[in-house]
């Protein structure tokens, strides 16, 4: 009972921080040194392209900030089976 508990806890806040992060819009933000980086870049040159590399290395963070919670849920997922499959088989 107490280990469902665990589980479920550790499900849900996963759960709760993989939606905020794919649902909140002002998760756009860039660390200091990539912004002072992309400002100067864009600053030189006046092309088009220019307007997108922000928002492509804004995507870029957010790609970067995604993949260790999907590698955690992975992990927790297959471990979590792996517990189900050990418990039936003793039973």
């Amino acid at each position: 009972m107490i280990m469902k508990r665990q589980l479920f806890k550790i499900f849900f806040s996963g759960l709760l921080m993989l939606t905020l992060s794919l649902v909140s819009t002002e998760a756009y933000s860039q660390c200091a040194m990539c912004r002072a980086t992309v400002e100067s870049n864009v600053g030189t040159g006046k092309t088009d392209s220019d307007s997108q590399v922000g928002a492509g290395l804004n995507t870029g963070i957010l790609y970067l900030m995604l993949i260790p919670y999907v590698l955690i849920g992975t992990v927790g997922f297959l471990w979590y089976k792996s517990n189900k499959m050990k418990k039936a088989k003793v039973a």
